[in-house]
């Protein structure tokens, strides 16, 4: 396993979005992506479920070596079993790092590979179970990618399959909007895939991540204009995560407007690139 791409330059930020057939900035980069690499093993979760190689009424205990803090609340409830089902709503929902754990044993990290594989993922992976504290001897992280396969496999979710159905429906449970979506207007309780958007607001199922230094979130966004699939994922030093979170919020305002919000923008503190200026980009890095 090799180590994921530092930013660019010492103590710089990188910002890659992509947007399949409209925007690609650094989408290739390989970098760290923190809980949004969850979406690797809810993959394998629901197309083991659609192919009736799991059941989701399946009862999995947690174990203590499941355990993990930071994100979730299974750490905070007295039940020690839990359907695989209610594992993968936890993990998308809350991002409960338990949940995740759990589900990667039951899995295996080999099948969830292979799933990743097969969904034409390269580059990003999860290299370990979720872990604090991270020591020396463990694996670097969590999982690394990059903006433009998680994006790819973002538009590809489009309800067709059973699996793409179930992981809309995971994504659309999830109560972190305060990311891409955050300044666009939206119903963050509205789970439903809708049959259309009124026009000025718009519809999103995502998956975040978090950690020092890292901001990210992919998702799939529906508006008036166009259903499109996305991925934002900053890096940076420990220390700058505010001025992280506001790149991928203008990132957020560029990705609304493709998909059919007006135009708006907001220069983010801390010199970072107005990355509102993402719809006039030509297809390719600029």
């Amino acid at each position: 396993m090799t180590e994921p791409d530092a930013p660019d330059g010492d103590g710089a930020h990188t910002v890659a979005v992509s947007v399949p057939g409209l925007v690609s900035l650094d989408e290739d980069v390989e970098l760290t992506l923190a809980s949004t690499g969850k979406l690797l093993l809810l993959a394998a979760v629901a197309r083991g479920i659609a192919a009736g190689r799991l059941d989701p009424a399946e009862v999995v205990e947690v174990r203590e070596e499941d355990r993990c803090g930071g994100s979730g609340l299974l750490g905070d409830l007295s039940a020690r079993r839990w359907a695989i089902g209610d594992l993968a709503v936890l993990t998308a929902s809350v991002s409960d790092n338990t949940a995740t754990n759990t589900l990667l044993r039951r899995l295996g990290l080999d099948r969830v590979a292979e799933d990743a594989a097969a969904l034409g993922f390269v580059r990003t992976r999860i290299l370990d179970r979720i872990r604090e504290p991270r020591l020396p001897s463990h694996p670097p992280t969590f999982a690394v990618g990059t903006a433009g396969e998680l994006a790819r496999f973002a538009a590809g979710l489009d309800g067709r399959q059973e699996w793409t159905r179930l992981m809309l429906g995971w994504m659309a449970c999830n109560t972190d909007r305060s990311m891409v979506p955050a300044l666009l207007p939206h119903e963050p309780e509205d789970r439903e895939v809708p049959a259309s958007v009124p026009p000025g607001r718009v519809w999103v199922a995502n998956k975040t991540g978090t950690d020092v230094g890292v901001r990210a979130d992919v998702g799939v966004m529906i508006g008036s204009g166009r259903r499109i699939g996305y991925a934002v994922l900053a890096n940076g030093p420990a220390g700058d995560e505010h001025a992280l979170l506001e790149s991928v919020r203008q990132a957020g305002l560029a990705i609304g407007c493709l998909a059919g919000l007006p135009a708006g923008r907001r220069r983010p503190s801390g010199g970072l690139p107005l990355i509102a200026d993402l719809p006039g980009l030509p297809a390719g890095r600029r």
